[in-house]
This record gives structure tokens, C-alpha cells and sequence, in this order.
């Protein structure tokens, strides 16, 4: 007799009517059972990266700066900012210029600022490249522990140096630290990603675990020069074949010691054929950098912070006299800003020329003079550890 591709010799609509599940899978849950299912997976989902905090060590060394490779790993930098904000530090909060592009770690402001003080009371809170619109997101996504704080934000004009730099071109551009901009509102000019790519963007940042598996591509799977354009572990695997890809995974992170990729060129600017340019100034007034400064600013103290605006150095002796008039007549406004919104502030005076290595990056002679300046700043006491002999 014919069965019709049934063992039984039972038709399908023998089945139903004797009460079978007619499908392939076996196993079906009851609503009960769904609700279990998803109470497990939220738990995974949330004591996988607390977990994962315990076994990962996170170098509690002295002079600490989030590595040069982890720049965009921002769940590592939300661990580096409770453990900053665990204590009674100071946090120096800012762009290349606080982490130290062209100098070690025991080189930079904090440390100077440190070595003032004679203790380890400043936090490198600095991040390689980031500008303030997407500093504005690092503080308000990941930095959510600085509350109740002293706070040393720096405050680089190079962001407003031109239409590129302050992200106000209509064309596609690239820019550092995409994920942290808006992504809906307001609308950056010149960033172009998909819809899907900016809800992705958006939920990952309220869910730990996502930060977490980023984490993990940037820290384990990206380490070579060649890897770090791709974004996902699938092709890892593709170009290792043969590895196991949990033996990637090392529980070692990079070492903040580590230098920049490529290695830059400390060098006085002059010697690396530097010469005067005239640079084309946004006016603050539709700067988009300097709109997010101010929500920074306005951000942290809203969190019961109290807040010293570190403003340059910027090099000066690198503009033609028309482009440092107006860098001037920009300062004045920042300052006024400043004194208007009762800011503490420092306006750092011009560095030798031979203490700067580009626009606004110094050398290690110009870090420790900077933090001269910034030190013994009238309006820099409160921020100054007690006991240090110069209140």
C-alpha cells in the first residue's frame, strides 16, 4: 500500500485530527516556558560582561591611559572611568592632547599634574583622536560613573579650524569615533550611515553585552595592522584558518605604553618642515565642536561635577598673523562663554615654539611647562590635592 512518504500509513489529516503536531522539530515551548528561556538568555547577557570584568585584569599601574589600540573600545574606557572614579582622583578628561600622542605615558599632563602635586591625584581620562562632539556621547554613554567629581576638561580649537574639522562639510567625510555622534538628532553633515547601522549603534549603547563583544573584536581579534579594518569575527576566521580562536583570546591586554600606529615623529615642528598656515575658523556660533564642548560642560556639571576648562595650547607660532587674529578673536569668545557660565578656567599661554610638534600636540618639555601653567592657575586651587603646600 502506498504511504505517501508516511511510515505510519497515516494521511496528514489523520494526524490532526487525532491531535499530533504535524512538523519537523520535536520540541515546542509553552509561553511559560518562553518566558524562562528569556529570563535565562537576560541573565547571561548581563553577568557575562561582570563576569568577564573579574578574570580580565585592567592595569592598575600608575600614570594609567586606555592603550592606543583600545581607543574605540568603550566599554574598556567605562571600566577604566569607574575604576578612576572609585577614589577621590581628579579626572582629566580630553582629546590626543590630555592622552599624549607624541609622548609616553609618564610624559603627559596628568603626570606632570602628578608630579605638582606629589601624588597620584590626576586620571588620564584621555582618548587618541576623539573631538567633542563625540566626546559629548564617551561622557554621556560611557562615562556615566564621573558624577560628583573634579573635572579638567581640555578645550582644543583645532576642532573648529575649519568646516572638515567641525564635521560641517554636506559630502561624505571620515571622521574619528563615529559611533559616539548623534545618530538621529542633530544631524552630523557629513555621516552617511545606514539606518540599520545607526539603530545597531544606538541600542548597543544601553546593553552591556554588546559593549562587551566589541570588547572582545577590538582587544583579542584585531591586533594586527591589517585586521583593524575589519569588523566582525567571521573574517577572522577567514584569514586563520588553522587557529583556534579561543587561543586569540588571552585575558592580556595591550600595554598603555604601547606607542601609536604609526609611530609618530616627535620632533619640534620646524624640523618636520612645519610652516605659518592660515587656517579657515568656523565661527563659534554654528561650530558644531564647540556646541558639544558646551553640552559636555553642561553635562558633567549637571551630575554634581565641578568642572576647570583647560583652554590650548595651541600652537600660535604655526599661524599666519591673519589666521592667529581670528584664532584670537575665537579664544576671547570661549573665554567669554567661560566667565558668563561661571566656568574655572585657564587660557594656557603660547609654548616655545620648540615644545610643539604639530598644531597642538607638545612635546615633553612643553607637557611639563603646560602643567606649570594649569597648576598654578589662581583658579586652578580647588582642583589641587589638599596638603600641597601652595593653596
Amino acid at each position: 500500500m502506498q504511504s505517501d512518504g508516511n511510515q505510519t500509513g497515516q494521511h496528514p489529516s489523520d494526524r490532526e485530527t487525532l491531535g499530533e503536531p504535524f512538523a519537523a522539530n520535536e520540541v515546542r515551548l509553552s509561553p511559560r516556558q518562553w518566558l524562562a528561556a528569556l529570563a535565562i538568555l537576560g541573565a547571561l547577557f548581563y553577568l557575562i560582561p561582570v563576569l568577564w570584568e573579574r578574570i580580565e585584569p585592567l592595569g592598575p599601574e600608575p600614570d594609567y591611559r586606555v592603550p592606543y589600540r583600545l581607543g574605540s573600545d568603550y566599554w574598556v574606557y567605562s571600566r577604566s572611568c569607574r575604576r578612576a572614579c572609585s577614589g577621590d582622583q581628579t579626572l582629566v578628561l580630553g582629546d590626543s592632547v590630555v592622552w599624549g600622542h607624541y609622548v609616553g605615558r609618564q610624559q603627559t599632563l596628568s603626570h606632570y599634574l602628578n608630579e605638582l602635586a606629589g601624588q597620584e591625584h590626576y586620571a588620564n581620562l584621555g582618548v587618541d583622536g576623539i573631538h567633542p562632539v563625540a566626546l559629548s556621547g564617551l561622557v554621556e554613554y560611557y562615562g556615566r560613573g564621573i558624577r560628583a567629581k573634579n573635572v579638567v576638561l581640555h578645550c582644543n580649537l583645532l576642532w573648529m579650524s575649519s568646516p572638515r574639522a567641525d564635521l560641517q562639510e554636506e559630502s561624505e567625510a571620515d571622521f574619528n569615533h563615529p559611533e559616539l555622534v548623534p545618530q538621529f538628532f542633530p544631524a552630523v553633515p557629513c555621516y552617511r550611515e545606514p539606518i540599520s547601522g545607526r539603530l545597531g549603534i544606538a541600542v548597543g549603547r544601553h546593553l552591556t553585552f554588546f559593549g562587551w563583544a566589541s570588547h572582545l573584536r577590538i582587544a583579542y581579534f584585531e591586533d594586527e595592522p591589517e585586521l583593524r579594518r575589519w569588523s566582525d569575527f567571521r573574517t577572522w576566521t577567514i584569514a586563520h584558518p588553522y587557529d583556534n580562536p579561543a587561543g586569540a583570546v588571552t585575558l592580556e591586554l595591550p600595554s598603555p605604553d604601547e606607542p601609536p600606529s604609526p609611530k609618530p615623529v616627535a620632533e619640534p615642528w620646524t624640523r618636520q618642515g612645519g610652516v605659518p598656515r592660515s587656517f579657515p575658523w568656523v565661527e563659534l556660533e554654528t561650530s558644531l565642536q564647540w556646541r558639544f564642548f558646551r553640552q559636555t560642560v553642561e553635562l558633567l556639571r549637571a551630575r554634581g561635577n565641578r568642572v576647570f576648562v583647560l583652554v590650548g595650547p595651541f600652537n600660535e607660532h604655526m599661524l599666519t598673523p591673519e589666521s592667529l587674529k581670528v584664532y584670537q578673536s575665537r579664544l576671547r569668545d570661549v573665554e567669554i562663554w567661560l566667565q558668563q557660565n561661571q566656568v574655572a578656567y585657564c587660557v594656557a599661554a603660547a609654548l616655545p615654539s620648540q615644545q610643539y610638534a604639530d598644531a597642538s600636540h607638545p612635546l615633553p618639555q612643553g607637557y611639563r611647562l603646560l602643567a606649570g601653567q594649569v597648576f598654578e592657575s589662581p583658579s586652578f586651587v580647588d582642583f589641587r590635592p589638599p596638603n600641597t603646600g601652595r593653596d
